[in-house]
């Protein structure tokens, strides 16, 4: 059978996978300085890495923000373009091989999809995601570079920087643990750390982007929320997150494919003809 090639293109890095008898085939990522170079360099890439032919492609589904940049067939392959939110869910689904649940997209913000079995559709989202962290860490850390403001955190103290229940209370109060926060950066000093800077900066984000995805549940039975996107890989989600699971009643999962869960998504929506 031939491969359906699903295809993330962001500005600066695309990904890309290959779906033949409904498994994935090797995701693969790049970065480039532009979308159209990010793309073509990634498709060429994908194929060498795991010797597959252009004939061997039946179609190739593209999605995104850099799809916008893509006017023509990819190496003259029939090509579609896959609706971003779409592929947000029917990657989401196939990875956690969940229905109901509601997608969190983390990328530069952040995008709610929530999944009923066929019924997908975008219930909204808030400009919080990986670029609100490279932003105030360039203002705050002088970097921007992921890996470094990781590293730095793994060093930092959350205690140092946020308030939490145990702070300003002598015993638990309803419904929130001692450990639970009172307040992001309530406790930060002046002379604080770049380490503890850097975790509390990890820390708001993705309490911000839970909190967000658990309110947008407000009203409905869902209980489920499957994380998707860059930001998924960073260490401190297996901290941030099951602490929020046991506030709140809810469950987060962040599935094998994460990160590539859009690209998955949109080689899944080809439909033959």
């Amino acid at each position: 059978m031939k491969i359906v090639i699903g295809i993330d293109v962001g500005i600066s890095t695309t990904k890309i996978v290959g779906i033949r008898d409904g498994k994935v085939i090797k995701p693969l990522r790049i970065k480039a300085t532009d979308p159209v170079t990010s793309l073509y360099g990634a498709f060429g890439k994908y194929l060498y890495d795991n010797k597959i032919a252009l004939g061997d492609v039946e179609h190739v589904m593209i999605t995104g923000v850099g799809a916008a940049y893509i006017d023509k067939p990819v190496y003259g392959l029939p090509t579609s373009r896959a609706e971003e939110f779409i592929a947000d869910g029917l990657g989401a689904q196939y990875e956690s091989r969940l229905n109901d649940m509601i997608v969190v997209s983390m990328g530069t913000g952040t995008s709610l999809v929530r999944c009923k079995g066929k019924d997908i559709h975008h219930i909204g989202g808030i400009g919080i995601g990986g670029g609100t962290l490279s932003g105030l860490a360039r203002l705050l850390l002088k970097t921007d570079d992921v890996k470094q403001i990781t590293s730095l955190a793994l060093q930092g103290h959350i205690s140092h920087i946020n308030l939490l229940i145990g702070d300003i209370s002598a015993k638990p109060l309803p419904g929130l643990p001692m450990d639970a926060t009172a307040s992001l950066f309530a406790n930060a000093q002046a002379n604080a750390p770049r380490e503890d800077i850097a975790i509390g900066l990890i820390y708001m984000v993705l309490q911000a982007v839970g909190s967000a995805a658990i309110l947008s549940a407000n009203g409905s039975d869902i209980r489920d929320f499957v994380l998707i996107g860059n930001l998924t890989l960073l260490p401190q989600c297996k901290y941030v997150f099951p602490m929020m699971e046991k506030v709140y009643d809810v469950h987060f999962i962040i599935p094998k494919y994460s990160e590539f869960c859009t690209a998955i998504g949109a080689a899944l929506s080809y439909k033959k003809e």
